[in-house]
């Protein structure tokens, strides 16, 4: 631990000498990921400073102990090293779980996409509540809501719906989210009061910038139509909605929200970039030998990791066995206690995987 924390020492020394080079400061992009590297470190270098004196001291304690015929020194250095040692393994904890790696996404908006499955009108509406359930989790935390585009059923409901979300730490608190959500509930139609089961999908893309992914125009065709939302006559009579598809992937994207076809566009490409980040991130793992299926997040949108059970106000997410009879408030968006179990067990398996890559 003590070589892992001088390296890190050492690296933002050399981080700051850098970040005051004139050469180094013409560069905007490499003047911004550097800054990205020292704010991650810094708190590591915050404990590991504390670390490195305790370390010393106590092995000065050590050697009182060991080295010195004065029976009161010897008890006094026994007192001191006994402190010590305790101070020094506490903060050994608290240097593995920062130096556990933080998903550089973390710090990001988010784009959602929610998508009914199985269960026809009951799955539509399903997704109609999912999205206030994180429409009113967003309030609560203070983030904005921005529709982007979506196809509503008669009843209320929605074949899908996307949004972006924008405000400080946003993805890394919803990024759990990706993935199968069931609900056992007797819908509004049934006359006999059995319980049916739908589904719907959830993904969460991070927002990302130009600079992240590079997009060639002439990969891509843009088509516009008249928007099917609420919005004035504006928009239902002139062709303001944009998709975009990018031939190599095939991906398709739209934006119908806003009144100007040219603010559509931007949202339609702000939303393709980080559908072909994300494509980005899977072949990396892919590729990466070592990289374990995440418990949490395995990436897998067919993964089903959620049952809303109404009947018994019951919601359980399957990936970390969390079970909680409070699916009333739940689903009007205090979602808080979930997802900080979901992010104490992926900083968990984390912890095992960099003890198992160490040993």
């Amino acid at each position: 631990m003590l070589e892992k924390v001088q390296k890190i020492l050492d690296r933002c020394e050399e981080l700051h000498r850098l970040l005051g080079d004139p050469g180094v400061l013409a560069d905007q992009k490499l003047v911004r990921d550097l800054g990205k590297e020292l704010s991650t470190l810094e708190p590591i270098a915050k404990v590991g400073r504390v670390y490195i004196k305790a370390v010393r001291e106590l092995a000065g304690s050590r050697e009182v102990m060991d080295t010195s015929q004065d029976p009161d020194m010897k008890s006094l250095a026994f007192e001191e090293y006994s402190s010590l040692k305790e101070r020094v393994w506490r903060m050994e904890e608290d240097l593995k779980l920062l130096m556990v790696p933080q998903d550089p996404n973390d710090t990001k908006n988010f784009i959602m996409e929610i998508r009914a499955g199985t269960g026809g009108d009951e799955a539509a509406l399903f997704a109609a509540d999912l999205f206030r359930m994180y429409s009113r989790y967003a309030e609560k935390h203070r983030w904005k809501v921005e529709l982007m585009d979506w196809n509503e059923t008669d009843k209320g409901g929605f074949k899908e719906i996307v949004f972006a979300v924008s405000g400080g730490g946003a993805y890394g608190l919803m990024k759990f989210e990706s993935g199968v959500h069931r609900v056992q509930r007797v819908p509004e139609t049934e006359a006999q009061g059995r319980v049916h089961t739908s589904a719907a999908s959830v993904v969460v893309l991070p927002e990302v910038e130009d600079v992240e992914v590079e997009i060639n125009p002439a990969d891509l065709q843009f088509d516009t139509y008249r928007s099917g939302g609420k919005g004035g006559q504006n928009v239902n009579k002139v062709e303001t909605a944009v998709r975009i598809t990018h031939r190599p992937t095939g991906i398709v994207v739209a934006c119908q929200q806003e009144r100007s076809q040219f603010q559509n566009r931007e949202r339609a490409l702000k939303m393709l970039r980080a559908k072909l980040y994300e494509m980005k991130l899977e072949e990396q793992n892919r590729n990466a030998a070592a990289q374990r299926k995440s418990m949490v997040k395995s990436g897998d949108r067919s993964d089903k990791i959620r049952t809303y059970n109404f009947p018994q106000n019951r919601l359980t997410d399957h990936r970390i066995g969390f079970t909680a009879h409070n699916l009333d408030r739940m689903i009007d968006g205090d979602l808080d206690a979930l997802i900080e179990q979901l992010r104490l067990a992926d900083r968990a398996e984390k912890l095992d995987q960099a003890a198992a890559g160490g040993a």
